[in-house]
Parts: structure tokens; sequence; C-alpha cells
């Protein structure tokens, strides 16, 4: 089922505008983002072809099939309780049926753990990409050679260093387990005896070991640091998925800023947090944002990253107190929420007869 087939079948039951142009933080470069509530047909959603969400392929525009949108509103999802509350201005087309699910019914204690959650997660995503932008990983593969140190002299050098001080190739060396030292080898070398060589090839993951025919001379010990070269390759593949992924836009607005941090992630905690505060001490759901231009500050990158996190710090004991001292029940009353979900789509069905 594709966003077309919702449309053309008039299953959609709610359309709007969402994301920054809901919020009022949007600019002239601002997507316009659809997000909305369909309804399956009767046979589709009693048979085996029940459908949650349809998207399109960019996520920009996202429709909920009415199950699934009053199960989110039962966890008090950020984004769910965003859609129901979505300003005027920014309905496209609501069925009068959707009146009689009110916020105020379903707002509890849990919208301090989602959105602070899901603030904690904007940082942790500003974090990640400062942290890529600071520290770039070279296109060039490192091998295994690169994390082998070996014993020299009164201490300990790179592998590759050794090498290059022996004359060595490491093809023409052999290694051999040294019992009880966990990835530490013995070092062996020789033209002629038809060792194995360190590693079989650049892409190796890694050492291997020699058959060292008895009375050849050990030349040193090696060691491998395993951990350091599985954790180097993870944040390798992370990176280049990365940079595949990114959105050019928004590193190019990071880049540009200089403040190696994603400003728009870090808007995204302080509207998120203020958000949280407003339920926890009036028990409603403000989408449109007061206070644009600070907002619109940070997306600018006016911060420095530290500052802004000792203010999200702030912000996270406001939201904290506010739902320690709300009036808020614990959780949504969730018999409501079923019942309320069996008769609209009751409604809907009966309708359509």
């Amino acid at each position: 089922m594709t966003i077309d087939d919702l449309r053309n079948s008039g299953l959609i039951i709610l359309e709007c505008i969402s994301g920054s142009k809901a919020y009022g933080l949007d600019t002239p470069t601002s997507d316009t983002d659809i997000k909305g509530v369909f309804i399956l047909p009767k046979a589709e959603y009693y048979g085996l072809n029940y459908i949650p969400q349809v998207n399109n392929e960019t996520n920009d525009v996202v429709f909920y099939e009415l199950g699934r949108f009053m199960e989110l509103l039962s966890l008090n999802n950020p984004n769910i309780l965003e859609l129901l509350n979505t300003p005027e201005n920014a309905i496209i087309y609501k069925h009068p049926y959707l009146s009689e699910i009110k916020s105020e019914l379903i707002l509890s204690k849990l919208c301090s753990n989602t959105f602070g959650k899901f603030a904690l997660s904007q940082i942790k995503k500003a974090k990640g990409l400062k942290k890529k932008i600071v520290n770039p990983v070279a296109k060039e593969r490192k091998s295994v050679l690169a994390f082998c140190f070996v014993n020299f002299e009164q201490g300990a050098i790179p592998l590759e260093k050794y090498l290059e001080i022996k004359g060595w190739n490491q093809e023409n060396c052999g290694l051999v387990n040294i019992p009880y030292m966990k990835d530490v080898y013995g070092l062996y070398y020789s033209e002629g005896l038809g060792f194995s060589g360190i590693i079989k090839g650049k892409d190796s993951n890694d050492v291997c070991l020699s058959s060292i025919p008895k009375g050849t001379k050990q030349e040193s010990l090696l060691y491998f640091n395993r951990d350091g070269y599985s954790t180097y390759c993870k944040e390798y593949r992370e990176y280049w998925d990365w940079v595949d992924k990114r959105n050019d836009e928004r590193y190019e607005n990071t880049k540009s800023h200089g403040k190696n941090y994603d400003a728009k992630n870090m808007m995204h905690v302080f509207r998120l947090l203020e958000m949280a505060i407003e339920i926890g001490k009036e028990k409603k759901v403000n989408v449109k944002r007061p206070n644009r231009d600070f907002l619109l500050e940070i997306k600018s990158g006016k911060f420095e990253y530290e500052e802004l996190l000792k203010m999200a710090d702030i912000k996270q004991e406001e939201m904290e107190l506010a739902f320690e001292n709300s009036e808020l029940p614990n959780e949504p009353d969730l018999a409501m929420i079923n019942n309320l979900t069996f008769r609209l789509r009751d409604r809907f069905y009966n309708d359509k007869k």
C-alpha cells in the first residue's frame, strides 16, 4: 500500500503539516513534512493484511493506521502527541470523529520519560556528529599490521617500524602462540623456510600462525592489540556509513557555524524539554513554539556545545521537578483508550456500510 493508494481510496482520516512548519521554526529552505492517520478497510483489518504504517521513500510523508496511532498515544509518544495537537493552521484534513480523542485524557507522567529520552537521544546524535567531524577516519583502511607491536631494545615499537629497521618483509615472518600470554606470539623470520607471514593479505582480520622448525631462532615477541583493532573496524564502518548516508545540507550547515556539533539536533533537545515542562505544569501539548528566535539561534550555532549541555541539564532538572509536582496520572488509562479505539473504528466501519 502506498500514499497514493491511501489518497485514492479515501482512507485518510487525518493529514497535517508537521515538523518545523508546525513548530513555527521553518526557514526558507525548510521542507514540508506531512504526518497523518488512515483507517484500513474492514477486510484488511480483520484479515491477515494489517498495515500499521505507510510512508514515502524519504519518510517526509508518514501515515499511521488508527490502531497504531492509538497504541503510540497510549505510550505518550512525542511525535504522535504532536500530531494529535497540531495547530489548526497546519491541519489539512481532520475527520470530525477524531475530535473525541482529547490529549488531556491521554497525557501522563510517562511524558517525562518519553520526551526526556527523546531529548537525550538528540544530544547523543549531536555528540556523535561532533566526534565524526573532529576525528575523521581516513578512507584507506588500516591493516592488522598497524595494531601489532614488538619488544625492541628497552621497550616496544610498532611492528611496521620494526620491519623497516630490520629490512624485512612481513610475508617472510612466522608466528607461534606463546602459552598463557593472550595475543602474544613468538616472531620468527626466514626467507627460505616458507613461513605463512604475519597476515595473509591486507584485508585479513587476524594474524596467521606458521609451522616453525625446531631450533629456529625466535627474533622477538609480537603483541596483537586485538581489542584496539576491533574498535577501529567498528569506528571505520560507522564513519563511512555515515558519510554515505549523511544529510549533506545539514553537514555543511554544521561545518559553516564551526562549532562541530549538529545544531539542529540540539535545537530539538530544547524544544522537547520545554514541551515536556509545559505538559508537566499545564497538562497540554504546545506544538508551536513561543521562543522561535532562541531556538533558531541554537540551530544557527550561536552557542558553544558545552554551554548548551549546561543549559540542557538545567532544563532537564526543571522538567523532572515539573513532573514530580504534576497532578498527571502515572500512566494513561489503557482501558479508556482501548474502548475509545474500538468505538471510533466501529463508527468508521458502520459508516461504510
